[in-house]
């Protein structure tokens, strides 16, 4: 096996109900080809989905999960920075780590969802206030998790010798996972305090799109005094169980240019077998090409 790839699965928590995700996280966690598992974090369906379907909030499954599952690393890929603040966020997060015994990925973007922000009365802000936001919330995050006290005065959040206790077993803190892809100012986020950097495959922004961001994220490293290979690069691709060929020949490119994180995305409702099958089609003939 190659060791320089890492697999995951990512199960959408819409238009299906708790017992269904945990069988597929399960089998996932049974099955060492895959090393992460992944929910979303929207409070409604989305990729074509009817948004008046059910939908489960992505933390508290999150929880869930972590305590049904003993080694695959576990995440919220990712979550919508608006929707919580920043150190009420550290507080579940650190909980979450406690329940995986030290299996957490923190994912974080800036969120996108108009239709979210506005049924619920969060304000949706213009997006370069989202992003610098996100940012000042991964730096209330990180302190929360390494310093005893902090005491806060950004431009959009205040604290007030706020405590996190207890702090998440991994030392210093949790991976930061920044999902995003805006070139001048997302980026430049990611190479301040990503571990990993995370995008998704679309129709419209597909392998090049994802060489190219990756050659910006290396100049946003490079003007931040970072190594760009402290960032691992990761996408997240919708799988089709009907042609699992395609989705492995998809991701050889996106390998192929350098994503080493490799998160395949399921919808409800899910076959029975599926993770095997991704396993026996896409992850293991892809660790073996790649070793």
């Amino acid at each position: 096996m190659n060791n320089s790839l890492h697999f995951g699965v990512k199960t959408m928590p819409q238009m299906m109900m708790y017992e269904d995700i945990v069988r597929v996280w399960r089998a996932t966690d049974a099955n060492e080809v895959f090393t992460h598992a992944w929910v979303f974090d929207h409070f409604y369906p989305i990729a074509g989905a009817d948004p008046s379907g059910p939908c489960l909030e992505g933390w508290t499954l999150l929880a869930a999960l972590a305590a049904q599952t003993e080694r695959v690393r576990v995440g919220v890929l990712v979550t919508g920075n608006p929707y919580r603040h920043p150190a009420v966020l550290a507080k579940m997060a650190a909980t979450v780590d406690h329940i995986a015994h030290g299996r957490l990925d923190f994912g974080i973007g800036a969120a996108w969802s108009e239709q979210e922000h506005t049924s619920y009365g969060i304000p949706f802000f213009p997006p370069g206030e989202r992003i610098r936001r996100m940012g000042e919330a991964c730096e209330i995050i990180r302190r929360l998790w390494t310093e005893e006290v902090v005491t806060f005065d950004g431009a959009y959040y205040r604290l007030a010798e706020a405590r996190c206790a207890p702090k998440p077993l991994q030392h210093p803190c949790p991976p930061f996972v920044i999902g995003g892809n805006g070139e001048k100012l997302m980026l430049r986020m990611v190479a301040r305090y990503a571990d990993i950097w995370n995008t998704s495959h679309t129709p419209t922004s597909g392998v090049a799109e994802f060489r190219h961001r990756s050659a910006v994220l290396d100049d946003h490293c490079a003007a931040v005094g970072r190594d760009p290979a402290t960032i691992e690069r990761s996408v997240q691709l919708l799988i089709n169980p009907l042609d699992l060929a395609a989705g492995r020949e998809t991701l050889r490119q996106y390998i192929e240019a350098g994503a080493t994180h490799l998160v395949l995305c399921l919808l409800a409702p899910f076959p029975d077998g599926i993770v095997e099958r991704m396993a026996a089609e896409i992850a293991v003939p892809l660790s073996k090409e790649y070793a």
